[in-house]
């Protein structure tokens, strides 16, 4: 298991939208996230859009977010989901920036 934190950036005039559509995460979605090992998943958000995510991945976040690449209601949800996030290229999955993890107090 690897626990892993990332950040990502989200447009301020997309915040409120943002939020309310993370109330119905859609059930096809849920599910492949446990089937691609996703664990303890979290999603923390600052005002200015900064984005906090917390994950324990079963393998690595590596490994799960190769299995959400095979995984179709990933795509959808993917592009649903890109304009809410600051410009960048590709999916907003691809443009997690991963933190290192280097303490933990149980």
């Amino acid at each position: 298991m690897e626990r892993a934190g990332f950040v990502l950036k989200v447009r301020k005039d997309k915040i409120t939208e943002y939020k309310e559509k993370h109330e119905t995460v859609w059930p096809e979605m849920l599910d492949a996230l446990r089937r691609r090992g996703w664990r303890n998943y979290s999603l923390f958000l600052a005002d200015d859009g900064q984005l906090f995510g917390y994950v324990e991945a079963e393998e690595s976040l590596e490994k799960s977010l190769e299995g959400m690449d095979t995984e179709e209601i990933n795509i959808r949800w993917q592009a649903e989901f890109a304009p809410f996030f600051e410009a960048f290229a590709g999916r907003p999955d691809e443009a997690i920036f991963k933190l290192d993890h280097y303490f933990h107090l149980e």
